[in-house]
């Protein structure tokens, strides 16, 4: 069983950042791959970025290229995701989610909201 507890979500301006973490405890959490998505009001939940094991693999949906960047310290068993130059279009409960052999699971979601 693992649990992923999300939090760094809030309320900043168009062209701010934020950077995002997802703590995960209970078994053997580095051994799941990471994904961040995010589901904006109205809208299917999409995949936003993921990560190896062992880090050394990501992916980026094209709308986030360039502006997020998703890591993992296993030691602190904490994947991120830094977003900058935040768009309102970007606005959405952000849920990271693990995928491992053992099981898929997911977080309960932080909200981010770009606003002026």
């Amino acid at each position: 069983q693992l649990q992923l507890v999300e939090s760094g979500g809030g309320l900043v301006q168009p062209g701010g950042s934020l950077r995002l973490s997802c703590a995960a405890s209970g078994s053997n959490p580095d051994y799941y791959a990471i994904g961040w998505f995010r589901q904006a009001p109205g809208k299917e939940r999409e995949g936003v970025s993921c990560i190896s094991v062992s880090g050394s693999r990501t992916n980026y949906t094209d709308s986030v290229k360039g502006r997020f960047t998703i890591s993992r310290d296993n030691a602190k068993n904490t994947v991120y995701l830094q977003m900058n130059s935040l768009k309102p279009e970007d606005t959405a409960v952000y849920y990271c989610r693990a995928v491992g052999l053992a099981g898929n699971y997911w977080g309960r979601g932080t909200q981010v909201t770009v606003s002026s």
